[in-house]
């Protein structure tokens, strides 16, 4: 896997990978200027709530989930000073479907945050993650 992430003016980069799919970042909008993308620690969260939405979409359609829409809602604390690194992360899990079983969904967030989600994981080797859920009958 490999990325490149190019200068675009100020604090702003575009980020693009291998498959061509590209992404624009900036720490911070010039003065009087409009904030053309998310920054790089906001762009970790996000992976983090994709990766972790596939799985527990996937390990509940395999349960014979009838899931509907899967939303997931990151929020973290970071260090006060410099490396401003994530000290918490907390994924709630808003899944929303037809006849929901709580211990499947239960399951499916479990087995993510234990075995399947590789950036949930790998951030928690820096910081303390949890993770809830709720169901929503459609």
């Amino acid at each position: 896997m490999q990325i490149t992430s190019q200068w675009l003016d100020n604090m702003c980069f575009v980020a693009t990978a291998e498959s061509g799919h590209s992404v624009i970042m900036e720490g911070s909008a010039a003065e009087g200027k409009a904030k053309r993308g998310p920054s790089p620690m906001e762009m970790l969260l996000m992976g983090v709530a994709g990766c972790s939405s596939i799985d527990v979409v996937m390990i509940a359609e395999k349960q014979r989930q009838n899931i509907v829409d899967c939303q997931a809602t990151v929020t973290a604390k970071r260090a006060d000073e410099t490396p401003r690194v994530f000290t918490e992360i907390h994924i709630h899990f808003k899944v929303i479907g037809y006849d929901l079983k709580e211990s499947a969904i239960e399951k499916a967030v479990q087995m993510s945050a234990e075995k399947y989600c590789s950036a949930s994981i790998m951030l928690g080797k820096a910081a303390k993650i949890s993770h809830s859920f709720e169901i929503v009958a459609a």
